[in-house]
């Protein structure tokens, strides 16, 4: 379950920095993310709910929860390493979805609790692949929420957790591409089983998202760094995003026959202790909202209080 959340008080406010070299990337193709898709494998739109209560006279809409993976999962990059990084599928999966109005906008790097004075919440878990590719459609919805009280939506939190079905079933995320360097090119399939919680502010954006307006729809976006992983080749090697970053060179050094096979046993058995720590705290900075921040907790470590981190 999500943590840090409480109703009826105040919070802080929270925009976001992004590493200058990516962020410029994203921007590049803003127009066109939004608009590309995801598909997803479990859907819950209106099952395992909640919202406060609301008046009688209250005005009602639709609030949508997508899923991004951004440009870097759809159309495949070069990481940090100058490995041609491409997916065939990007599975995440989605759970207790918590998104809520607060008077005071959110901070969340803060530390402090965010204190909401409506929440609407789904407690199903969906997986869907970020690295699906359908031109013109939607970004995949993660939770429909009908008969959402109007206003604006700027906190929100969800947990990454082990899919129970289906493709990914064992995982929260589930990598299948290739990578490709110097003639050399790795099939991989990396399997990750924690499970981590986001909590997040407002969505940090070209466009503002999250506001609602009675009888219309809006939507609010989880958002996947994927860059953070790999770091990204279109930046300098002392940029930020590539000295916080794995990169792929690690894994190809551990594949067996030309081919990664892989889940979070074997990383931890087969990196180093270095490197598996960067994977750890790399994976903690994956959520975002646009390009706003997040809180994130490994609720897989012997004591998830100690393992909270920034992205």
């Amino acid at each position: 379950m999500n943590t840090g959340i409480r109703s009826n008080s105040t919070g802080t406010n929270s925009t976001g920095t992004a590493h200058q070299k990516g962020h410029n990337r994203r921007h590049k193709g803003r127009a066109l993310l939004l608009m590309v898709p995801l598909i997803p494998l479990m859907a819950s739109c209106q099952q395992a709910t909640t919202q406060s209560p609301l008046e009688a006279s209250e005005e009602q809409g639709t609030l949508l929860v997508v899923a991004n993976g951004e440009a870097f999962v759809r159309e495949g990059f070069t990481d940090k390493d100058g490995w041609q990084i491409s997916f065939d599928h990007v599975y995440t999966t989605l759970d207790d979805v918590v998104v809520s109005q607060a008077q005071v906008p959110f901070e969340a790097e803060s530390g402090e609790p965010l204190e909401a004075a409506h929440q609407i919440s789904s407690a199903k878990p969906v997986t869907v692949d970020l690295a699906a590719e359908q031109p013109d459609a939607p970004l995949a919805v993660v939770t429909q929420f009908d008969g959402a009280k109007s206003g604006r939506y700027n906190a929100l939190a969800w947990t990454l957790s082990p899919a129970e079905t289906g493709p990914a079933a064992g995982y929260s995320i589930l990598m299948i591409g290739e990578a490709t360097k110097a003639g050399e090119t790795i099939p991989f399939e990396m399997g990750i089983e924690e499970a981590i919680a986001f909590n997040c502010g407002d969505f940090v954006g070209d466009t503002r998202k999250g506001i609602l307006a009675g009888g219309e729809t809006a939507e609010v976006e989880a958002t996947f760094h994927f860059d953070h992983v790999f770091g990204d080749g279109e930046a300098a090697a002392d940029d930020e995003i590539n000295q916080g970053a794995l990169g792929f060179e690690p894994l190809a050094a551990i594949a067996e026959n030309n081919e990664l096979v892989a889940d979070s046993k074997t990383l931890k058995a087969q990196l180093s202790e270095a490197e598996y720590e960067t994977l750890k705290t790399v994976l903690l900075s994956l959520g975002h909202v646009g390009e706003g921040h997040c809180s994130a907790t490994d609720l897989s470590a012997a004591d998830p209080s100690t393992t909270e981190s920034s992205s």
